[in-house]
């Protein structure tokens, strides 16, 4: 699809991850509220902090656990890509019913999982009946799950940039900046962060900037809608 710009300012997107494992992860809160979260299911703080972000109208999406390549470090109520389709069914809902208030799902790792096409066309058909969205996280290269979304007709996006691989000051500044040059370049970018002490504090201190450089802090599902483009991205679980 082609992608229309309009004359308005560039749009960059955030997602926090890997939230609601830690009770420090509650300091991601204060960041702004049109940064969405994504939530873990089945955490002991999962329900607490989507209805949190629900109050704050922040959007929230889940964080679906889906098998990695190295199998490694695997989340309880995993996607594994040898399930059967009622399987896959079930620790979806499982995973659903525990992040109320979820419009999308993106995946957790899943390098494994979203390569394989049978286990992708289930998960889109689960979420097209439930009227979610899906965000590629984009762990492998060789994903699949942007295209089987489109032919399932699940609306969709993807990740352009990992903002703390290396959680480090320096390399989160520079993961920072390629992400506003991509949305400089292509009318917007999307990034993912974690809610690590080092990330949080230094999207408080920079994300002021982004205004004096005319670039919007958007809301996911204002962008979702609007575009479908491949951007230069890297890769890792």
């Amino acid at each position: 699809m082609t992608l229309t710009v309009s004359a308005q300012s560039s749009q960059i997107v955030l997602i926090i991850d890997d939230m609601g494992n830690k009770s420090q992860d509650a300091e991601a809160f204060s960041l702004p509220e049109n940064i969405a979260f994504a939530i873990l299911p089945n955490k002991a703080l999962t329900k607490r902090f989507s209805e949190k972000a629900a109050i704050q109208h922040r959007e929230v999406i889940l964080h679906m656990p889906m098998e990695s390549l190295g199998g490694v470090k695997q989340e309880q109520g995993v996607l594994l890509s040898n399930m059967s389709a009622s399987d896959i069914v079930s620790s979806l809902q499982h995973a659903l019913d525990s992040v109320p208030n979820a419009i999308g799902l993106n995946n957790h790792m899943g390098s494994k999982f979203t390569q394989l096409s049978f286990p992708l066309s289930v998960t889109m058909e689960f979420l097209l009946d439930k009227g979610l969205f899906f965000v590629d996280s984009r762990t492998t290269r060789y994903s699949k799950a942007q295209r089987i979304a489109e032919q399932v007709g699940v609306p969709n996006i993807t990740r352009h940039v990992f903002l703390d691989h290396v959680v480090e000051l320096k390399q989160i500044e520079i993961q920072f900046n390629r992400l506003i040059e991509l949305s400089k370049k292509n009318g917007y970018a999307v990034g993912i962060a974690h809610p690590h002490p080092e990330t949080l504090n230094f999207l408080k201190g920079h994300l002021p900037e982004l205004k004096k450089q005319q670039i919007t802090l958007s809301k996911l599902s204002d962008v979702l809608p609007k575009y479908t483009v491949s951007l230069p991205l890297s890769f890792k679980d």
